[in-house]
């Protein structure tokens, strides 16, 4: 779940590793920084494809831990963050940060094992399209939250014909969707908190910690397997260090509301890699409520610019 790129009203936190960034900074010079952030979102949505088909062995809080524990440590392993010098209010900031991020996570795969991905991604996409209309004063941005909204409404079972979609796994995606608001919202004041990267490696560790007992309980013995250690090593690159890096990269050569406004494509990019990875066919009805979704992301972040 990405999850995990930001486009909020204040200069945001913005997640990366310095390490990987730097090593991803001379092989991506040749690429434009639109297409950067277009590989990022990739990365992410086919993370969370892989980790979908990865439900099929192992229950979504496990896979969710495999993930976060792969980001944790390599960010601990790179950054190294330290609690000496901060206040106690700057720590439990950090602490905030990682029980967001860690419920936003589990929250998004509980509904991506109940939605087809497209969908799941859209209806997550309400939380930073939300935080993007709060900070603007237009009354044209209300046309945004009507048109995310209708997306919402054409996308609920309200007919026989929706058996696939359901509302537990609505539920699931609205409480992601408030906890990337949230992460949005915490990034800022993290941002200003801590040096460098080192908030964010402290709120990947406190989400591990805080997801661990479920998954591990969930995933029993079975996390002990290596080929599924090894495909949740992969979903947690994909999905988190290797985003981050390009996005970094993208971020220093790109205006953010250029950077919004490509992100708002993330939806669209979750159906096709859906259909790609996991045979996920969208109803017309579904592709317009994603299309609604999009659209007003992109209109907003155009505001907000």
């Amino acid at each position: 779940m990405t999850a995990e790129a930001l486009h909020g009203p204040a200069e945001p936190y913005k997640p990366g590793l310095s390490g990987p960034g730097a090593l991803l900074r001379a092989a991506s010079d040749a690429i434009p920084p639109s297409g950067l952030v277009l590989l990022a979102i990739m990365s992410v949505q086919v993370g969370a494809g892989f980790a979908k088909d990865l439900f099929s062995q192992l229950p979504p809080s496990a896979v969710v831990f495999l993930r976060i524990a792969t980001g944790a440590l390599i960010m601990g392993l790179v950054v190294r963050p330290r609690l000496r010098g901060l206040s106690r209010a700057d720590i439990g900031a950090g602490v905030a940060f990682g029980v967001t991020l860690g419920v936003m996570n589990l929250s998004f795969y509980e509904a991506l094992a109940r939605l087809p991905m497209g969908i799941a991604v859209a209806i997550e996409f309400l939380g930073p399209l939300g935080v993007a209309v709060a900070a603007s004063r237009r009354r044209l941005d209300l046309l945004w939250v009507a048109l995310a909204g209708s997306g919402v409404v054409l996308l609920a079972p309200w007919g026989s014909g929706a058996s696939r979609i359901n509302w537990a796994g609505i539920a699931f995606a609205l409480v992601a969707a408030i906890c990337w608001a949230g992460y949005i919202l915490l990034s800022a004041s993290v941002g200003r908190r801590f040096p460098g990267t080192s908030g964010l490696a402290l709120a990947m560790i406190v989400s591990c910690v805080l997801v661990a007992p479920a998954g591990i309980a969930s995933g029993g013995t079975d996390l002990l397997q290596p080929e599924l250690l090894l495909i949740g090593l992969g979903v947690g690159l994909l999905s988190s260090v290797i985003p981050y890096s390009i996005e970094l990269e993208a971020l220093r050569r790109m205006p953010k509301r250029v950077f919004g406004i490509l992100m708002s494509l993330e939806p669209a990019m979750a159906a096709l890699v859906g259909l790609v990875i996991l045979g996920e066919v969208l109803q017309v009805r579904e592709w317009a409520a994603i299309g609604c979704v999009v659209i007003a992301s992109v209109g907003a972040s155009r505001s907000t610019g």
